[in-house]
């Protein structure tokens, strides 16, 4: 769902730049095309926590068409799961708090990518809006 393609250019001075044509304020660099793309990951999540702090929609991923992609880990794609939910419904972070019975400091750890929310409060934000949490390992 959060799986981003990215165009990857050798430099001519040496090392790789990584767009992403979705998410055009992500953009990183890397000595070899490993460190590239693992500094890409760092470069999507802090561009998306942008959108998530201006309360602004989700990019959609566009097709890869033999792209490499990059996906925010595990966690941050749960979260970035229950924010996209939550705007999709027309919610807002108040609404939320109201149905989980919760605090809004609370709501807004749920939805920062730096915060190491636990799984089961995002798993009980995704229930509170009639929806769950699955992990797919591939």
């Amino acid at each position: 769902m959060f799986n981003y393609p990215v165009n990857i250019e050798e430099q001519p001075e040496g090392g790789y730049i990584v767009t992403f044509p979705d998410v055009p304020e992500a953009i990183t660099q890397g000595e070899d095309m490993d460190e590239a793309l693992l500094y890409a990951v760092d470069a999507l999540e802090t561009a998306l926590s942008f959108y998530v702090e201006d309360r602004k929609p989700l990019p959609v991923p566009s097709l890869a068409e033999g792209r490499p992609t990059v996906s925010p880990s595990a966690l941050e794609c749960a979260k970035l799961g229950v924010y996209k939910e939550m705007t999709d419904q027309g919610l807002k972070k108040s609404d939320l708090a109201r149905k989980l019975g919760w605090h809004m400091p609370q709501v807004d750890r749920l939805f920062d990518l730096k915060h190491a929310s636990r799984i089961d409060q995002l798993e009980a934000a995704a229930r509170a809006m009639g929806r769950h949490i699955e992990i797919h390992v591939v």
